[in-house]
């Protein structure tokens, strides 16, 4: 099914809206599901609509959550999710930190008692529009063992940074430190596809091509041993400095069994003027030119502008089953 960027948007927020979610919330949440859609980040679009309903009408997830900020330090803000979904917080906190950034000159953003957050570059993409330098990170439900072991302690722990680029689309690196984000082993998992082998392990600890049974396992981190104590520490700064749950202490985000995630995001909004004028915005485009004058090189996020500008043009391709089941969600099947 073909639908415009309009189309999907309304479509999200009237599965949100009859499953207890408030107007405003759901706004922003479809706003966030469809942005990834229009990227090509299907993982992180439409296909989580289902869960995020099913959370909120059980009251794993508070629809009707509106997040409280707070400032403990002059340039650290906190924002309790409220068991509500990530999005709201995070845009209460991000748009409050980059009020304050070109006067701090650095602030650091805690998110805690949250939920999934999405695609983490769109995040850090926000606040690089806005002329600053954005780092994000947050934890997830155990998905990843530590190194040598087998039982999944950690989340997949995503990591984004964004910069302006003057004349451009800002630079966006946005990585899951598992080899792959788990979204996608979710949604060949949906559809009965195989993995490759080196993605997860099954429930046993064996390598496994199975979707399934990888869901069951644990995901493998990116870098072996390194790639493990990156996820280490983005468990401590995206949950001890939030006071939220531990990936193993959290529930899932796929189904609506058990208490709410209460899983933490940690973020840093960086003036790039309070460190010598234009030195950065010279510097960042002279890098950028010399990468770009090596033939094959490809500056990271530029693909998903060049697939959320066709998106707005030609709409997205949303797989029927996931339609019809989005459109009985609405009360319109």
């Amino acid at each position: 099914m073909k639908l415009s960027l309009a189309e999907a948007r309304d479509l999200a927020v009237a599965v949100l809206t009859r499953h207890d979610v408030s107007a405003e919330n759901a706004a922003i949440v479809a706003d966030a599901l469809v942005l990834a859609e229009a990227d090509g980040i299907a993982s992180h679009g439409l296909s989580r609509l289902a869960a995020y309903s099913d959370q909120a009408r059980a009251g794993k997830v508070n629809g009707h959550a509106v997040p409280a900020l707070s400032r403990p330090k002059p340039a650290a803000l906190f924002v309790d999710a409220g068991t509500g979904y990530a999005f709201p917080a995070l845009a209460r906190g991000l748009d409050e930190a980059v009020r304050l950034a070109p006067e701090m000159g650095v602030v650091a953003v805690a998110v805690g008692n949250s939920h999934h957050f999405g695609v983490a570059g769109h995040h850090v993409e926000r606040v690089a529009r806005a002329g600053l330098v954005g780092l994000g990170l947050g934890n997830a439900p155990a998905a990843i063992a530590p190194w040598g072991g087998s039982k999944p302690l950690f989340g997949t722990n995503p990591i984004a940074f964004a910069a302006p680029w003057e004349g451009h689309d800002p630079l966006v690196i946005d990585l899951s430190l598992s080899k792959v984000a788990r979204g996608k082993i979710m949604v060949a998992a949906q559809k009965g596809e195989p993995i490759p082998e080196g993605w997860a392990l099954d429930p046993e600890g064996r390598p496994t091509t199975d979707a399934k049974a990888a869901m069951a396992g644990a995901m493998l981190p990116m870098g072996d041993a390194k790639g493990a104590a990156l996820v280490m520490m983005v468990e401590l700064l995206a949950a001890a400095f939030t006071g939220a749950h531990f990936g193993f202490e959290a529930s899932s985000f796929f189904d609506d069994k058990g208490p709410a995630p209460r899983t933490g995001q940690f973020f840093l909004v960086i003036d790039p003027n309070g460190f010598g004028g234009r030195a950065f915005t010279d510097r960042m485009a002279a890098l950028m030119g010399a990468v770009s004058d090596q033939p094959g090189t490809r500056i990271p996020g530029r693909r998903r502008f060049e697939l959320r500008r066709r998106s707005e043009a030609d709409g997205i391709a949303v797989p029927d089953a996931l339609f019809a089941d989005l459109q009985k969600r609405a009360g319109r099947g």
